[in-house]
């Protein structure tokens, strides 16, 4: 269902980052995480976080995540995949009826591929302080719009600051390709 959002002609996905397509993607990505019974929690570059509490949520979460923007001749599973077998393992953990000690939050990072914008690994890097939010908010892309206002523009500039939200251990399952 994610793949269609974006489908190209030959199989593969254009969901650049911050685009109309790209919103689509993250709501229904958010959509599935609500429906799994997530908390969702979003910060100020985009990054989503999807919370499913343990028995001791004081403790740093599990984190299972990727991205959901994709190159502009991107594969259907780029980055998805990571995403997906993240709310694959809420979906089963559910229900199995199974509690974590730790939570579990799947996570998807704002504009990793950089086709559009550019650093790279935005989001990611924002939320490890390799990058400053300034910064990052004022990357252009070839039109002259900011991450800024296309993140406002699609509605998904959070509350959190980037980086203060813990992480117990993260996964992140990626396709090969090499």
């Amino acid at each position: 269902e994610l793949a269609k959002i974006g489908a190209t002609p030959k199989g593969g996905v254009c969901r650049l980052a911050l685009t109309d397509v790209d919103k689509k993607g993250r709501d229904l990505v958010v959509g599935w995480g609500k429906a799994a019974g997530l908390t969702i929690t979003t910060d100020k570059i985009g990054n989503v976080f999807m919370r499913r509490k343990g028995k001791n949520d004081a403790l740093p979460p599990i984190v299972c995540g990727s991205h959901i923007d994709t190159q502009p001749t991107g594969g259907k599973f780029d980055g998805n995949y990571g995403v997906l077998a993240g709310l694959e393992v809420v979906r089963t953990l559910n229900d199995r009826k199974i509690e974590t000690e730790a939570p579990i939050e799947v996570a998807f990072w704002t504009n990793e591929e950089g086709s559009r914008f550019v650093p790279v690994m935005m989001g990611s890097g924002v939320f490890a302080r390799a990058f400053t939010l300034e910064s990052v908010y004022a990357a252009k892309d070839v039109d002259g719009k900011t991450v800024k206002d296309e993140l406002s523009r699609i509605g998904y500039v959070g509350d959190q600051e980037p980086g203060d939200h813990p992480i117990g251990a993260y996964f992140e399952a990626h396709i090969e390709q090499g």
